[in-house]
């Protein structure tokens, strides 16, 4: 359980890393169609999404369930399925501002940096009381560090769309 969370979190941080690094400082705040978000605005939510989670595993926890995978597999059912639109919670919405590429990087950088260390050295199978995921309601450390890395996987796919749509 431990080293697959290690191993995906690795990977999608990785393929972050790389499909945000395509995009030139100017492409970060470029509006590639209607509707669309900038691949800045993008990387902006899966910061707010996934920032702050350390502090969550390290705050009000405890041993309630007997799997503590139990929500992985619908987590990854929802955020996988790519043919639905979602709507974002207002409290990750991102702003509509200008964004510095090197600095989306470099926060991204340390979010991944702390979801290896929980994955490394919490107690995966505590609850976490302080937070609940809309839908889910509370969620082990594995489910949210895994909600983490489902979420990002999704908006890798709409960095890689927006990417295109700049390029063509």
């Amino acid at each position: 359980m431990r080293n697959e969370l290690k191993t995906a979190i690795a990977g999608t941080f990785r393929q972050l890393y790389q499909t945000l690094s395509l995009f030139t400082q100017s492409e970060i705040n470029a509006i590639p169609f209607e509707g669309s978000w900038t691949s800045g605005q993008v990387a902006r939510h899966i910061i707010k999404a996934t920032s702050g989670i350390k502090q969550v595993c390290d705050s009000n926890t405890k041993k309630l369930v007997e799997n503590p995978e139990a929500k992985v597999t619908e987590l990854n059912k929802i955020f996988l399925d790519l043919s639905t639109k979602m709507n974002s919670p207002e409290f990750i919405y991102p702003e509509v501002k200008d964004y510095d590429k090197e600095l989306l990087l470099a926060t991204i950088q340390n979010i991944e940096k702390d979801l290896l260390d929980i994955a490394e050295n919490y107690d995966l199978t505590l609850t976490c009381l302080n937070f609940e995921m809309p839908g889910f309601g509370h969620l082990t450390i594995y489910e949210l560090v895994s909600f983490c890395v489902v979420h990002t996987k999704r908006h890798i796919y709409q960095l890689e769309n927006i990417y295109k749509a700049l390029r063509n």
